[in-house]
């Protein structure tokens, strides 16, 4: 098995929060998505945080195309790896 990851990046803890179970629902994923916070270079306001979503996807089951539209739906996007 590979180790295929996928980050999902969200404007702010709230979005994210929801992303995350969002993806349970819609994607059935078999663990629960790691979620972590990116301050952005030189700014420790929490406003000005990212939020990354990690997936584990070791079976490659997870189409890149339908996690970018969905991540767009919370103004975010999918980092490639």
């Amino acid at each position: 098995m590979s180790d295929v990851r996928h980050v999902l990046v969200l404007p702010d803890r709230d979005a994210a929060e929801e992303a995350a179970e969002a993806l349970g629902e819609r994607f059935a994923i078999d663990e629960e998505p790691q979620l972590v916070r990116d301050a952005l270079a030189g700014e420790d306001d929490a406003e000005d945080a990212q939020w990354l979503l990690v997936l584990r996807d070791e079976r490659e089951r997870l189409d890149p195309a339908e996690l970018d539209a969905f991540v767009r739906e919370w103004d975010g996007w999918r980092e490639e790896p």
